[in-house]
């Protein structure tokens, strides 16, 4: 089965558009986070882990995900190891920032970075659907026909049941 590749390939370009927009608008400035992103349209991910890092040891989920997505879950990056992209991706996913849920999903599902597990996928997929993220609902139908109809409803009540970590 073939879910949501870590690929940036796979994102697509309104995604990653509106992803781009969202990080420099909807927090304050920072200027790590605007060179970071410079960087990455420019192809220099070196540059882009540098001032992610910075940011990221900070716990900022923007650069969690930028990190876990493009620098790290790139497999074009000179830096791609998924090995370090999915615990990015999970810990910003974790504490609320929708953007790296659907690509987290895509990690369990195919077992990258992650053990492979398509209740976990389900799970955050649910998780993204109830937080409104956009065009999800095509995911949880094409990852629920992996699942067990008792597994889809504890997949469900785990989503529902799930708060995100403040810490």
């Amino acid at each position: 089965m073939r879910f949501v590749s870590f690929s940036p390939a796979s994102v697509s370009a309104s995604a990653t558009l509106l992803a781009l927009t969202l990080l420099l608008v909807a927090q304050p400035a920072n200027a790590g986070i605007e060179d970071a992103v410079k960087a990455m349209q420019s192809g220099d991910v070196v540059t882009a882990e540098k001032e992610l890092q910075v940011l990221a040891k900070e716990r900022d989920p923007r650069a969690e995900f930028f990190l876990g997505l493009y620098v790290y879950g790139n497999p074009d990056s000179k830096l791609f190891d998924l090995s370090k992209a999915a615990p990015l991706l999970l810990d910003a996913a974790e504490r609320g920032y929708t953007p790296a849920m659907v690509p987290l999903a895509g990690a369990y599902a195919e077992g990258k970075g992650v053990p492979k597990s398509f209740f976990d996928s389900y799970k955050w997929v649910a998780i993204a659907e109830r937080w409104n993220v956009p065009n999800v609902g095509a995911l949880l139908e094409q990852v629920g026909h992996e699942l067990t109809p008792e597994e889809i409803e504890k997949a469900k009540a785990a989503a529902a049941a799930f708060t995100f970590k403040t810490k």
